[in-house]
């Protein structure tokens, strides 16, 4: 069975575009003109969409309020959303992504280029297989987009959940800078690579006794190692 595509985007030239496209690549393609419509169809448990391309500039509800409501829903929360929009500056694109999108394209952009991102996104999902992680301290579910470290739950925001969950599903591995800026802000992010250590360093101090589970690679980048007894003195012993 072809996986749906959901496009919400109100330019008709522009949406038919997307689904040919969309159709030509084997997804069985559905097209929204304004927000309210898209959300139906977004949460519609008879067809969801394996991926959700979203216009910004929508009649109605707009797109930053739709993917707001998509990533409050249990049923959307990680559905892959990419962002089209001729907004193009660095503030819009970082609100885009802060509100839980994985891309973001410009407009004009290349067709081609976004089955390209489409492919990236989904197979990010398909990465994805583990549904829990769980240390006897350090318990992370990734379905239920929760963590607790010694049974005490952590509030984490977004981003900070989708950095340590990236971590996490590559436990053991070193995943660069430019690698986890790719796969947690989107590679259309220009920003300053000190935001990922910004972010991590606040997401250490956030899971306390727990914070060691991330290990600085010097130079490189990070690697989850847990916080399990043979490897908390490791981590701790190289974390900033």
């Amino acid at each position: 069975m072809p996986k749906t595509a959901l496009i919400i985007e109100d330019d008709a030239d522009i949406a038919e575009s997307v689904k040919y496209n969309l159709e030509s690549e084997g997804f069985s393609a559905v097209v929204a003109s304004t927000g309210e419509q898209g959300l139906t169809l977004a949460l519609d448990a008879h067809n969801p969409p394996s991926v959700i391309v979203l216009d910004l500039m929508l009649p109605g509800m707009n797109g930053m309020e739709l993917c707001r409501r998509l990533r409050r829903e249990n049923q959307t929360r990680r559905t892959p959303i990419i962002m089209l929009t001729a907004k193009t500056s660095e503030a819009d694109r970082i609100a885009g992504l802060d509100l839980g999108a994985d891309d973001y394209i410009a407009k004009p952009f290349s067709v081609r280029e976004l089955m390209a991102r489409v492919r990236a996104v989904l197979r990010r999902v398909d990465e994805d297989v583990l549904e829990r992680y769980d240390d006897g301290r350090l318990a992370i579910d990734f379905a239920d987009v929760r963590a607790s470290c010694v049974g005490e739950n952590v509030k984490l925001t977004n981003k900070e959940f989708l950095l340590l969950s990236t971590l996490a599903k590559k436990r053991g591995r070193v995943i660069n800078r430019t690698q986890l800026l790719d796969q947690v802000w989107g590679y259309s992010y220009y920003g300053d690579a000190r935001t990922l250590d910004v972010h991590i360093r606040r997401l250490r101090q956030k899971l306390g006794g727990c914070g060691n589970c991330i290990e600085t690679v010097v130079g490189v980048g990070y690697r989850f190692v847990g916080c399990a007894p043979e490897t908390k003195a490791a981590a701790s012993s190289t974390n900033d």
